[in-house]
Formats: C-alpha cells, sequence, structure tokens
C-alpha cells in the first residue's frame, strides 16, 4: 500500500515523545485499518470503525489486542482534530467490553536469590549478567531502561542509578549493596573484556556491542534453568513486579514505589498492593493457629458424608454444645 501522508505526519510527530516501539506499534495498528478499509483512514467513520471492530472479535483477537488497536485510532483521530482536519473522533464513540486487571506475578525472595547465585561466576559474562539480574531486581527497571543505561549513569558512591524512562522522563532509583557490588565487580573486572568497541552503554554481549532486549530474555532464561525455576515463567518484567511486591511487604510506602517504578498513574502501582493482601491472607492461614484450626474445620465440613441404607448418615456429629449433654444426644 501507498505511504498515507496523514499518518505518516501523525507518526513524525509521536516520535518526538514516544519509543521508537510505541511508534512501529503505531504504525502496525494504522496499517491493518487501512488495510480493512481500502482507503486513507482519514475518512473513516463510526460505523466503518464499528464493523472493523467487530471483525476483529470474530477473528478471534484478544480484547487487548482490539484495545490497543482502538487506542491508536482515538490518538490519530485527537492529532487530525488539533490540526482542524476533522472536528469530531468516530473512534471515541466505538465501546469496548472492560478486561479485568490481572495480578502481577512475582517471584518469591528465596527464588529471586536463587536467580541471583546462579549467575554467580568470574568469566566477564558471569559479572555481567549477575550485575543484570541485580539491578533489573533491585532497582525495578524495565528491560529497555536496564539496557540503555549508560555507564555514566550508576553512582556506586551513593548507590544510585539514573534511568530515563517512558516518555524521555529521568528518575533516580536507589539500589541496594548487593546491586552496588555486583555492579561495581562488573565495571572494574568484566566489563573491560567485553568492551572491544568502546561502546558507552553499561551492558555489553559478547562481541562488545550493546546488549538487547533479546539479549536480556535469553540470559534470563539461562539462569532461571540453572536455577531450577520453569524458564518460561520468568523474564525481565517478573523481576520488576517482584522488585515492587517485596517492597510493599517490607513495609514501604506505595507514593514512593511510585516514584521508583516511575509510574505515572499511582493506580499502576496500586496493584501491587492486592499482591501483597494475597500473599499476607495466604501466610497467615498457613501460620496462625487459629487459622489453621479454621482450614481443617472448613476440610472437615466439605467431606462427602458416608450413608448406609440402615442409618441416616455416618461422619456428621454434632459438637457437645450444640443441643444438650452427649449422654442426652445418645
Amino acid at each position: 500500500m501507498t505511504r498515507d501522508a496523514a499518518v505518516e505526519g501523525f507518526l513524525a510527530l509521536i516520535a518526538a515523545r514516544r519509543s521508537p516501539r510505541t511508534v512501529e506499534a503505531y504504525r502496525r495498528d494504522l496499517t491493518a485499518l487501512a488495510a480493512y478499509l481500502g482507503k486513507p483512514i482519514a475518512g473513516a467513520t463510526l460505523e466503518e470503525l464499528e464493523r472493523y471492530t467487530a471483525q476483529l472479535r470474530a477473528d478471534g483477537l484478544s480484547p487487548a489486542t482490539i484495545a490497543r488497536r482502538t487506542a491508536a485510532a482515538r490518538s490519530f483521530y485527537k492529532h487530525q482534530q488539533l490540526l482542524g482536519a476533522r472536528t469530531d473522533n468516530p473512534a471515541a464513540g466505538i465501546k469496548l467490553a472492560r478486561r479485568p486487571k490481572p495480578l502481577p506475578k512475582t517471584l518469591s525472595p528465596g527464588e529471586a536469590e536463587r536467580l541471583i547465585e546462579a549467575a554467580a561466576g568470574t568469566q566477564p559474562r558471569a559479572l555481567r549478567d549477575q550485575a543484570l539480574v541485580e539491578l533489573l531486581y533491585g532497582a525495578g527497571l524495565r528491560v529497555s531502561e536496564c539496557v540503555g543505561l549508560d555507564k555514566t549513569g550508576v553512582d556506586l558512591d551513593d548507590r544510585l542509578v539514573r534511568v530515563i524512562g517512558k516518555g524521555g522522563k529521568e528518575r533516580v532509583v536507589p539500589i541496594g549493596r548487593h546491586a552496588a557490588e555486583s555492579l561495581r565487580r562488573y565495571l572494574s573486572r568484566g566489563r573491560p573484556f567485553l568492551d572491544r568497541r568502546h561502546r558507552p552503554e553499561l551492558f555489553l554481549n559478547a562481541k562488545g556491542g550493546a546488549l538487547t532486549r533479546a539479549g536480556a530474555f535469553l540470559i534470563l532464561r539461562k539462569l532461571a534453568e540453572k536455577a531450577g525455576l520453569d524458564p518460561q515463567r520468568v523474564h525481565p518484567h517478573l523481576l520488576r513486579h517482584s522488585f515492587a511486591t517485596h517492597l510493599l511487604e517490607g513495609g514501604a510506602d506505595l507514593r514512593s514505589v511510585q516514584e521508583m517504578l516511575g509510574h505515572a498513574d499511582l493506580s499502576t502501582t496500586e496493584l501491587y498492593t492486592h499482591v501483597t493482601d494475597r500473599r499476607r491472607r495466604e501466610l497467615y492461614f498457613q501460620a496462625h493457629p487459629h487459622a489453621r484450626r479454621r482450614n481443617t474445620e472448613e476440610q472437615l465440613a466439605t467431606r462427602p458424608t458416608r450413608r448406609t441404607p440402615d442409618r441416616p448418615s455416618v461422619g456428621r456429629g454434632v459438637a457437645d454444645d450444640e443441643g444438650g449433654t452427649r449422654e442426652e444426644r445418645t
């Protein structure tokens, strides 16, 4: 298909404040809409967009994908309104099913330790891998933020990391002693052997180039397999979820965790409070004597009774404080 000038102008504008991956996602979504309409999308009507959304559902696309494509269309038509090319935003009238937000999955503190210990070693790549895991878990960085770090962005004396997050927003995140020591070992004994091209990035691959997102995923999967964890379960964002959850479980306040994660909206960070509430509840029922007794009583109450032809039931006794003394009931 020929390139749409209106779409290209919109993409050029958002490229100034969005990441290249986000711009590419917008391009794919708007190209898919243009392919369905068979004409420039600037002239689409609400009815055409509703038919397009219905077709996406019929094709079996997930609600998340449909919502993302609709959001791309809304942003494009909002841009058209600002330019004066349209007076309405037809995509704003599309009704989408509400999607329940799943609770983030996390590693336990013990699993996180096993993952870090799996990277132990003295070779340059082992030192890099341990520093990478320590930083992902110890600072809660997104994988793109981590691989995009320059070596000048780490202050080992004050144990701080300066991160450029989404939308070019900068934030400073503290790191613990273990993460600082791992980074110090990597910078002194690991990175000099990998730095063949004099790159500014903190994390380098075996050929001396910048470590990529795909490379970070692969490193974590190998370490997970070595640590006895499910490789398909472990990914960089899982460490970010674990960072936030373990902070809240340790008593950190929600606003501080929001700032360290770089969330623009506090409601995004509040998801982690549900994870900690669930974990506290599970630990309570496992550890508290009254909770254990209650669980046992619930299991007995739900256990199926055994009946015989001559007797009404067996195994459904009556407590001593219900309906008189045992002798009277007998």
